[in-house]
């Protein structure tokens, strides 16, 4: 009977080890699950806040969209440790700055980009390290 139990015990355990385990790899997505590479966006404008961590870090900026209505965009970036293998770092991005962002938008429609490249307050221009690629997106 205790064998029985036992064995219940470390099979139940294991089982949810396996799915908790599980768990982050559903939560990450693909870069054309939520994003669309046909729809490219140049968004410019002043960073308002930046957020260092993974698995994509992320900055929001303030942009103008045609009608002159400015908009608060989240846009999506690579991974922290990638964009560093790219020349970046934790300060590349200040808040107040304005940056010039070649993006594609997300697909539901809201203030959501991926970056393909940035340039800086500086002039210049670095990759986002994109899952979409580094290139500008292509109508």
């Amino acid at each position: 009977m205790r064998t029985k139990f036992g064995s219940r015990v470390v099979a139940g355990l294991a089982l949810t080890f396996v799915v908790a385990a599980a768990i982050p790899v559903f939560a990450h997505h693909s870069f054309s699950a939520q994003y669309d590479r046909s729809k490219p966006i140049t968004l410019v404008g002043p960073v308002t806040k930046v957020d260092w961590i993974n698995p994509h870090a992320r900055f929001f900026i303030d942009a103008k969209d045609a009608s002159g209505k400015v908009a608060n965009w989240e846009v999506e970036l690579a991974a922290p440790a990638m964009l560093m293998r790219r020349g970046w770092t934790k300060n590349s991005l200040k808040v107040g700055a304005v940056v010039t962002v070649n993006a594609s938008l997300a697909k539901d429609g809201s203030k959501l980009a991926n970056a393909s490249t940035v340039t800086l307050s500086t002039g210049e221009k670095v990759f986002a390290g994109s899952s979409g690629g580094d290139d500008s997106p292509t109508p």
